[in-house]
């Protein structure tokens, strides 16, 4: 075995580009939980999850970190991850990414008791229009994502008024994926969302995303910006709690939270694949980590 973990990232990341803030951000957060899973002991590299050369056979386990191509690409890496699942120890395990990757988990965690933003899910093929499900929900200022997506991809604030603009993007998806509908959170404009790092059971740090004057997203990649926050008690309780409900092992997890329409702490989303954790805010969040992995690892 030539290595204990390889953390995961995509082939453009891969390479350190000091003309590029988001190419130095990656490399210093990827940085910091090498040199963590260094500290416990292990044999480490860093590779592209679609790195045609390496034998994953070599290496005990692979750490999922910066690999934000998979939802561009999920019909090569959903056999990808298939074929590695057989032959190493993936974290997040295959089971629990596989569950992650549909947001239709949103309603498990909803049937367990955990307060999650209203979901109206659109299947694969529906023939209704956008403005029937947006009529059938109730909802007169809605967001429109797909089930299976990341960096807000072809996600939509969705009117009475702009509906009929967006019938032909709509029925194009709908043809290709399921889709959500939600109620847009008017939170989201004032205080933006609450992002709760839980590592190994525990909860780790917080920060905050707001939009951009004049939009919705708090991804940076659309021009939101991000916070140090001071997560309350109850806010880590609540993300603990969501965390414990989830009935795989669960390494590391960031719980993306906001006051709901009715003013209380809501699901708006749980990643567990290859969530940014933001060690840049904690960095002894990257050493919580690479312990956790590393006594999975003695247990195998």
């Amino acid at each position: 075995m030539q290595f204990d973990v390889v953390v995961l990232t995509k082939q453009t990341l891969l390479d350190l580009d000091l003309t590029d803030w988001y190419s130095k951000q990656v490399h210093l957060e990827d940085g910091l939980v090498l040199d963590a899973l260094q500290r416990q002991g292990l044999r480490v590299t860093r590779k592209a999850w679609d790195d045609p050369d390496f034998d994953w056979k070599q290496t005990s386990s692979l750490l999922f970190r910066t690999t934000w191509d998979y939802f561009d690409r999920y019909a090569e890496f959903r056999p990808w991850l298939s074929k590695v699942a057989k032959q190493t120890t993936l974290f997040n395990g295959a089971a629990l990414i596989d569950w992650n990757i549909d947001k239709h988990y949103l309603r498990f965690l909803a049937e367990k008791g955990i307060n999650v933003v209203n979901t109206h899910y659109i299947e694969k093929g529906d023939t209704h229009t956008l403005a029937q499900c947006l009529a059938e929900s109730g909802w007169t200022d809605a967001i429109l994502k797909p089930v299976v997506s990341g960096s807000a991809r072809h996600t939509y604030r969705i009117s009475l008024d702009n509906a009929r603009e967006l019938e032909c993007t709509f029925a194009e998806l709908v043809q290709q994926e399921a889709l959500l509908l939600q109620p847009f959170q008017h939170a989201i404009l004032a205080e933006g969302e609450v992002s709760l790092m839980v590592i190994d059971g525990q909860f780790s740090h917080a920060i905050r995303k707001t939009p951009k004057t004049g939009d919705f997203r708090v991804q940076d990649d659309h021009g939101g910006s991000v916070h140090a926050h001071a997560a309350s008690t109850e806010e880590q309780q609540f993300a603990e709690h969501a965390i414990a409900a989830i009935p795989f092992d669960v390494l590391y997890a960031r719980v993306d939270i906001v006051r709901d329409n009715a003013g209380q702490l809501a699901i708006m989303e749980v990643e567990m694949i290859e969530p940014e954790l933001f060690f840049r805010y904690r960095p002894e969040a990257a050493d919580s980590l690479a312990s956790g992995l590393a006594r999975r690892l003695t247990m195998l």
